[in-house]
């Protein structure tokens, strides 16, 4: 009996001693826990399947939202609260699904990112542009031309401030470049060391709802608004972005380049879509690190 006793002591003994192990082990898995459940979430938009589903497979815990025609996956990636978004095509579109993020989400941040058309002859299928500047190529005043006097896109050279300062001036012509958010490009450009395909550079994203094949147009916006490559929703979200002040980043993978004979490659939204899980570690993984 009293070596029964005895043993069930020690067992008991181990088991709290086991037991203040494994409560010392939690703590320190709930404190990152909790550091990470307390970073709003990032967003990551895409404007089709192509651009965002990889990415939504990607998400543990994951649940979807609709709003419209606007779709959204919450979840988790290596343990950040993250929320994908199908923005489709386009500047509207984009647009009020950012808004309707924002609103609905509270996000720490926005990443819009995707495929694009390359500007500049010297980037190649598989780069990746980052954003520096993300600018609006869609929207200009027109030159007074008469009746039959025809219309030339060449001679479009006054671009339109869709957001300008001076509201009550009536033609406020200028190029608007929305600048990205510094802690998210340097967390892109801590990303790019795990990126072999292409790649990684800084630059200006155009975005316009025009799709550009003519080459002497695409060579005006490249020397006029140093574009490195044009899409069709990085500006509208900038735009946004900016009213609300969250910050911003667009990222861009060249999928064709025609300045340079590069052929389209529908692999570069999967690849593009890593990348940017990259970055979301990186830049989550700084804001954590300031909570404590």
């Amino acid at each position: 009996m009293l070596l029964k006793k005895i043993l069930c002591t020690l067992g008991i003994c181990s088991s709290m001693f086991l037991a203040a192990c494994n409560d010392s082990d939690s703590g320190k898995t709930n404190s990152n826990s909790t550091a990470q459940k307390s970073l709003q979430p990032i967003i990551i938009q895409g404007a089709l399947p192509v651009e965002s589903e990889q990415m939504a497979s990607k998400l543990s815990n994951s649940t979807v939202e609709t709003f419209g025609g606007w779709t959204f996956w919450k979840g988790t990636y290596q343990g950040y609260p993250v929320i994908i978004s199908k923005t489709r095509m386009g500047m509207s579109n984009s647009a009020a699904a950012t808004a309707i993020a924002i609103e609905r989400y509270k996000p720490i941040a926005i990443i819009n990112q995707g495929t694009s058309g390359g500007h500049d002859p010297d980037l190649n299928v598989y780069d990746i542009v980052l954003g520096r500047y993300t600018t609006n190529i869609g929207a200009f005043r027109t030159p007074k031309k008469a009746v039959g006097e025809g219309s030339n896109s060449l001679e479009w050279t006054e671009a339109f401030d869709v957001l300008p300062t001076d509201e009550s001036d009536p033609e406020p012509i200028a190029i608007r470049k929305f600048e990205a958010d510094k802690d998210l490009l340097l967390a892109a450009q801590r990303a790019k060391t795990n990126y072999s395909k292409g790649r990684v550079v800084e630059g200006t994203i155009g975005s316009a709802d025009v799709w550009n094949n003519e080459l002497d147009r695409i060579a005006f916006f490249h020397k006029n608004y140093g574009t490195s490559v044009e899409e069709m929703e990085a500006a509208s979200v900038a735009q946004i972005a900016s009213q609300y002040k969250v910050p911003f980043l667009g990222v861009r993978i060249l999928s064709n380049n025609i300045t340079n004979g590069g052929a389209y490659d529908p692999g570069t939204g999967e690849a593009c879509q890593h990348y940017v899980l990259d970055v979301v570690v990186e830049y989550m993984k700084a804001k954590q690190a300031a909570l404590k």
